[in-house]
């Protein structure tokens, strides 16, 4: 398994879990449990991870994400606004 993201933002953690599944490929999310030990205040990362035959196919959708995104076409972090 590989990781295609590290973070402790939730939001974006479902937002590539979904982006992931419609692509067809499989995911897992680790350290999702570790909140317990910390207190449940979501100061550890969570790393969603892939198999190795899929990752480069994950990172390429991550790069379209993030280009989509720069250029102010949505992602969970897009309020929808101009970037005037």
């Amino acid at each position: 398994m590989k990781e295609v993201v590290r973070t402790n933002d939730a939001v974006l953690l479902s937002f590539v879990e979904v982006l992931l599944r419609d692509a067809g490929i499989p995911s897992v999310v680790a350290d999702q449990n570790m909140s317990v030990l910390e207190g449940s205040i979501g100061v550890l990362p969570r790393r969603l991870l892939v198999a190795d035959e899929d990752h480069d196919a994950a990172m390429r959708m991550m790069a379209d994400v993030e280009q989509m995104r720069r250029e102010g076409h949505g992602g969970p972090a897009d309020d929808g606004g101009d970037d005037v």
